[in-house]
């Protein structure tokens, strides 16, 4: 008994020493307003949030290449399995949509408040909100949604109409879908058949081709950039090649260096090698896989044909894979077809 006394007696001078934290534990303090300020960096379909400060689409193009180029393509048509940031219009009924900042987003302020908070990978937030604007307004002229002559800041920002604007709903399914699932769950027969609605190739996660068929492809093109073929060679003009304008075109092929090389050893890359472009037969280079539209489109790559297709890739042949918008200064496209025949010609 008297044990049983003591450690009772011991528990109950324990229980009322117990400190009573009835205060603050008076750690830290309380956040400045400019410490807030710099983590709160959302931005509203209202322009809500969006900071001083304006960009141009011809900054935004270096920009771009530089920061944004590596994962989303020189021309954001997207690398590999990073994904694209333009193209897809008229797609978003089809099988397999592709959802760009074009195509489907129905907010500019989502694409310029992801830019701003998450981008570039690996070194979120080192862009400058002049450097935002200028991305935002390139992704927009990839897009075909501005001219290239745009400058995109806080004070027209909302004046941007995005083609998807209309295209999302309200979401309704506390209403229309929540009750469904509040009952027991059907747990056998709960279907008279079942039918596949939709295969993986659709998905774009099942190859098109076999390993040998991939391996024959890549031979081909091995051998078609170590040796260009003569009857390429035989199609260059080198006459009356003015070489300031091919110079000047040197310049302006910057852009189109992400995807095709011309010259000594030139090869094929995401697009064709141009050695002798001008001259050859549309869709001709072998081991490069064109798309339909380019395989079966026919005709020659005359200076009349190619200058077309340099001012508006996907007006002059529909279905081309090609993503970038087109050069805008006719001055500029031939200035790129003298540097394609000088290359050429300094190549054989």
């Amino acid at each position: 008994m008297s044990k049983f006394l003591k450690v009772t007696g011991t528990a109950a001078l324990v229980l009322t020493a117990a400190p009573v934290w009835a205060e603050p534990l008076g750690l830290g303090r309380e956040a400045l307003p400019e410490e807030i300020a710099a983590w709160d960096l959302d931005v509203s379909p209202d322009g809500t949030g969006l900071p001083e400060g304006s960009g141009s689409v011809e900054d935004g193009e270096a920009i771009f290449a530089d920061a944004c180029g590596a994962c989303h393509g020189v021309f954001a048509e997207g690398v590999g399995n990073w994904p694209k940031l333009a193209g897809g219009d008229g797609t978003l009924a089809d099988e397999d949509p592709v959802k760009t900042v074009g195509s489907y987003w129905p907010y500019l302020s989502t694409t310029f408040d992801y830019v701003h908070r998450s981008m570039p990978f690996g070194n979120a937030q080192s862009l400058t909100a002049d450097e935002v604007y200028a991305i935002t307004a390139y992704i927009l002229y990839s897009n075909f949604i501005v001219e290239d002559d745009f400058v995109l800041s806080k004070e027209n920002f909302l004046e941007v109409e995005m083609p998807n604007a209309d295209g999302f709903f309200v979401d309704d399914r506390a209403e229309t879908e929540y009750p469904q699932w509040s009952g027991e769950p059907c747990m056998e027969n709960c279907k008279d058949s079942v039918e596949i609605t939709m295969r993986a190739t659709v998905l774009d996660v099942t190859p098109e081709e076999t390993a040998e068929e991939a391996a024959m492809q890549e031979e081909a093109a091995m051998e078609e950039s170590a040796a260009p073929a003569e009857a390429e060679a035989e199609t260059v003009e080198v006459a009356a090649v003015d070489p300031e304008l091919a110079a000047e075109g040197e310049k302006v092929f910057r852009k189109c260096k992400a995807c095709h090389q011309v010259g000594e050893g030139a090869k094929n890359r995401s697009g064709p090698q141009l050695n002798g472009i001008v001259g050859r037969d549309i869709g001709a280079v072998d081991g490069f896989r064109y798309s339909g539209a380019m395989a079966d489109h026919g005709g020659v790559w005359d200076e009349a044909t190619l200058a077309a297709f340099l001012a508006d890739p996907r007006g002059s042949i529909k279905g081309t894979k090609m993503a970038f918008a087109g050069l805008k200064k006719a001055e500029d496209v031939d200035a790129v077809i003298a540097y394609l025949k000088s290359a050429s010609a300094d190549a054989q």
